[in-house]
């Protein structure tokens, strides 16, 4: 028993935050971009699929690192909760390169194990079935600019922060029991239904970077580039971070700072024990 402890002891706690947060996000990649090979490319599924397979992917992501790292999964909350709450400025860009990675080597096996049929669908792996790995503006068909792009990408991220934020703050009505993560996974889920369109909802600079460089190394050659010929691995990576900020920025102003600052309930919101008792 004491040599157990002790061998606990020798492992790094650090080096355990970065392997929760690469395999959390690789399992979240895992489920998002396997979902959108064969919605794509195995003509099973549709949006909706999609929408759902992200937000499970998150919420398996999430109870997959939570205990270690906190489970951020995306450069975007690492960032903001840097900003606002505290998180060391020295862990955010190992962090952020755990969690690429995570996205990276995860959409390796994803392109490994779809490559039959997305070969078949586009065997010059194009701009058709580019998107199964990372976003484009108007998911690579609709009159969408990379400005459009950028907007909506600073919007739907801070959404997902303020919400994160939200979600998270036990001053606020979190959720109880360990549901968090199932309510972040239905958050993602809402946000795919309803900020889709215009960027595909990367919302996460890890989960478009390292995919998109693991489809430009396995044959795909335009992967920075949009349905116009533009550079665009930027958009998904500056619009989160910056909408993340933006968000939970938010969150604090218009909510936190005028939550209680003690765990007392606030008279007349809950019944007092004394009277539960009574």
């Amino acid at each position: 028993m004491a040599e157990g402890r002790s061998d606990r002891r020798l492992l790094n706690p650090f080096a355990g935050e970065l392997a929760a947060e690469f395999a959390g996000t690789a399992i979240l990649i895992l489920f998002g971009v396997g979902v959108v090979a064969q919605v794509t490319a195995g003509g099973i599924g549709d949006h909706d699929s999609i929408a759902w397979a992200w937000g499970l992917g998150v919420t398996l992501g999430v109870y997959t690192a939570a205990r270690l790292s906190g489970a951020h999964l995306n450069p975007a909350v690492t960032v903001a909760l840097a900003v606002f709450k505290g998180f060391s400025w020295r862990k955010v860009l190992p962090y952020a390169l755990a969690q690429t990675a995570g996205a990276f080597v995860a959409a390796l096996l994803v392109r490994w194990n779809y490559a039959e049929v997305l070969a078949k669908v586009d065997p010059g792996h194009t701009i058709k079935t580019q998107g199964v790995f990372s976003t484009l503006p108007g998911n690579g068909t609709l009159p969408v600019t990379q400005w459009g792009a950028l907007r909506d990408q600073i919007i739907g991220t801070a959404i997902l922060l303020f919400l994160i934020f939200a979600i998270s703050d036990e001053r606020n009505s979190a959720p109880l029991a360990n549901l968090a993560p199932v309510i972040v996974g239905l958050l993602v889920v809402a946000i795919g239904m309803a900020w889709g369109t215009d960027a595909g909802y990367a919302i996460n600079p890890a989960r478009d970077f390292g995919p998109r460089l693991a489809s430009f190394f396995t044959g795909y050659g335009s992967a920075f580039r949009d349905q116009y010929g533009g550079l665009y691995f930027w958009v998904p990576i500056i619009g989160p971070l910056a909408g993340g900020v933006v968000g939970a920025g938010l969150y604090q102003l218009l909510v936190a700072r005028f939550l209680p600052r003690t765990d007392a309930p606030e008279p007349g919101r809950t019944p007092e024990p004394a009277a539960q008792a009574g």
